[in-house]
């Protein structure tokens, strides 16, 4: 009887692991290629035009379902130190208490609470932390698709954009001009492009 009892055990644990290796095999691990990606925004300037900068440190764990087309995990920090616009004074101004205050809030970071998808768009949506003020926002994501690259890796793309408002998060610096307006806008539009290499 002990001999039937152990067999059935041993049938149930193989069982019990394969479904755990089916999972883990559709649940897979992307890191991003920093060569190939981009954490990029844009404001207005003067009220007529569009700054862009982007910032250069970021990391992010994310876990993709390669079946299902859909972010299990998607967790991301920014160092907002590494912020770059191409002019040395503005991007030294925007480290400053004016805005990032970077010695005190060095990191943005974004936790993902849900992600739908259709297979080609989605919407991943958590909790951004900026300035130390967490907001709910919503991505809209574009899957750029899946590919082998030449030296036998499996490839994935997508771009991942969204608006929020800076003085939702405590940025709250600003200059009236003379003529009317303000020398900075408050709405902040997000891109992100991710090429990331499947684990």
């Amino acid at each position: 009887m002990f001999n039937r009892l152990s067999k059935k055990f041993n049938v149930v644990m193989i069982a019990v692991l394969f479904v755990i290796g089916a999972v883990s095999l559709n649940g897979a691990v992307l890191k991003i290629d920093k060569s190939h990606s981009e954490v990029g925004f844009s404001i207005k300037h003067l009220m007529i035009t569009n700054v862009n900068g982007d910032f250069s440190d970021y990391d992010a764990d994310i876990i993709y379902d390669v079946e299902s087309k859909k972010f299990e995990k998607f967790n991301a920090s920014v160092m907002t130190a590494s912020i770059d616009t191409g002019i040395e004074k503005r991007d030294n101004h925007l480290r400053s208490v004016d805005f990032f205050e970077v010695e005190k809030y060095p990191k943005m970071t974004f936790t993902m609470s849900s992600y739908t998808t259709d297979g080609t768009e989605g919407v991943l949506s958590g909790d951004l932390t900026i300035h130390g003020v967490t907001k709910k926002v919503t991505f809209e994501v574009e899957n750029n698709g899946m590919i082998k690259d030449p030296w036998g890796n499996t490839r994935t793309a997508f771009t991942l954009e969204t608006k929020i408002n800076r003085k939702d998060f405590g940025l709250n610096w600003n200059k009236a001009l003379e003529a009317g307006g303000v020398l900075v806008g408050d709405k902040v539009k997000i891109t992100i492009e991710i090429e990331a290499i499947v684990q």
